[in-house]
């Protein structure tokens, strides 16, 4: 029977009505009893780490959870964490790099509407991550209207819908139909030494670039002591360098010491700054291209990275390493598609000839049946004086 450990840091999935509003108020042990018609074949032990909306999140409370993950994992086969979903998606980011080698899997689930509604979404939510947590398949998850998805590509793209989080530019790890747990088997990672690095640096910022945008804003941004900005520039990759010379002014914040990402504001596809010159400006002064990461996995990066080295020249090579999936090219899974297409033309292909030889094989068997019911019936109309016609 497969022992899982259940976190509870409150969020929706938690919460109850008060004068105020919805606010987490449901402890651990009342969502265990709610859910126990789920946990049937597993050995569920349930902890509170906190009673928070997601949105007060923190990444003191990211390593928190991250070094209880870590000192416990030992004694389970996985770990589930209750968590809002505002900033549910950060935190499987920040677990993700705080856990690198995780030898169990860790599946962070909550709700769009609390355990308490006849309709809420939350039993199934747990239900998914129960059956996830309980896969022996290593690493950071999220579990969401029956997908799993991995913790660096999961974001929040709908705010009241059940489908409410999107694995961008990745396939899912996972999903429940009628068949069960269904695992994607491309995305099975093996275990390493997990060593856990949950220091965080909250001296980072995230900008978003309009028409009309300041480049003064380094400056100011160097000046609150900022190591870190992650940018979500224009389409592909676009800074404007005429006008507002947002490009000049990175450059001389990256030559200040600041470490600067830069990514798409679009949320698939990612981006590629070498296609037009207001993109391949910006990079000509060092920056680092995320490409398709998305901006949860990107800032939380950066802020792990930053927590764990000084040297902005490290910094820059370990934030352009693909270190968990959280970046890469989609074309490899178009190309791997294509292939998975092309396996499936041919065999479509044979399966029709297969179809029409028997077609054929058929139409020869019921000609020659009715040759012969001819002939036999030539042969009984010999007595009869007359042959019949067959149309």
């Amino acid at each position: 029977m497969n022992r899982i450990l259940m976190l509870s840091t409150g969020g929706t999935l938690a919460s109850s009505h008060s004068a105020n509003g919805l606010a987490p108020g449901l402890h651990g042990g009342e969502i265990l009893d709610r859910i126990s018609g789920l946990t049937a074949g597993f050995t569920v032990v349930e902890e509170e780490l906190f009673m928070l909306d997601s949105s007060n999140m923190q990444p003191e409370n990211w390593s928190v959870i991250a070094a209880h993950i870590y000192e416990r994992r030992k004694e389970y086969d996985g770990i589930v964490v209750i968590h809002g979903t505002d900033t549910l998606a950060y935190t499987a980011s920040a677990l993700s790099f705080a856990l690198q080698g995780i030898e169990i899997p860790v599946v962070l689930t909550g709700s769009q509407v609390s355990i308490e509604n006849p309709i809420a979404d939350a039993t199934e939510n747990c239900r998914a991550a129960l059956h996830m947590a309980a896969s022996h398949c290593p690493g950071v998850y999220v579990a969401f209207n029956r997908k799993i998805i991995q913790g660096t590509r999961a974001s929040k793209v709908r705010t009241r819908s059940f489908d409410a989080f999107e694995s961008i530019d990745y396939p899912y790890a996972a999903r429940i139909n009628s068949g069960g747990l269904m695992i994607n088997p491309m995305l099975r990672r093996r275990a390493g030494k997990c060593v856990l690095q949950n220091h965080f640096c909250t001296d980072v910022f995230l900008l978003k670039i309009f028409p009309g945008m300041s480049p003064d804003i380094f400056r100011r941004l160097k000046e609150m002591g900022i190591r870190g900005v992650y940018v979500e520039a224009f389409g592909i990759g676009g800074l404007p360098f005429e006008g507002g010379n947002l490009s000049e002014a990175i450059g001389r914040a990256v030559m200040d010491g600041m470490v600067i990402a830069v990514g798409s504001q679009c949320l698939y596809e990612g981006s590629d700054f070498t296609v037009y010159e207001v993109g391949r400006q910006v990079l000509a002064y060092g920056v680092i291209e995320t490409g398709n990461m998305t901006s949860e996995a990107a800032v939380t990066k950066l802020m792990w990275t930053l927590g764990q080295y000084e040297d902005p020249k490290k910094v820059r090579r370990v934030m352009s390493t693909n270190l968990l999936g959280e970046m890469g090219n989609t074309i490899n899974w178009n190309e791997t598609c294509q292939k998975s297409c092309a396996a499936c033309i041919f065999t479509s292909r044979m399966v029709l000839f297969l179809i029409l030889s028997g077609i054929k094989l058929v139409c020869s068997e019921k000609h020659v049946e009715e040759e012969n019911e001819n002939n036999r019936q030539k042969e009984r109309n010999r007595f009869t004086g007359y042959d019949r016609i067959v149309f």
